[in-house]
């Protein structure tokens, strides 16, 4: 058998953190910045958990992360 590779997409993107969540960026903060207010912009800052419902989908992107 092959070995199981890692999507590179994925990698980019998401970090496993040691309790087992997963770690994302915000979406809608990279360009089209003037017509947001400057609340929006502030709440988008930082780095959220991904879904539960979506930990399925990143687990088999990533094989060897251990999720």
């Amino acid at each position: 058998m092959p070995k199981m590779k890692t999507k590179s997409a994925a990698k980019k993107r998401f970090r496993v953190r040691p309790g087992g969540t997963v770690k994302r960026g915000q979406a809608f903060k990279r360009h089209i910045l003037t017509k947001k207010t400057t609340k929006n912009k502030r709440h988008l800052r930082g780095a959220v958990n991904v879904a539960k419902s979506d930990l399925g989908h990143i687990a088999a992107m990533m094989p060897m992360a251990g999720l």
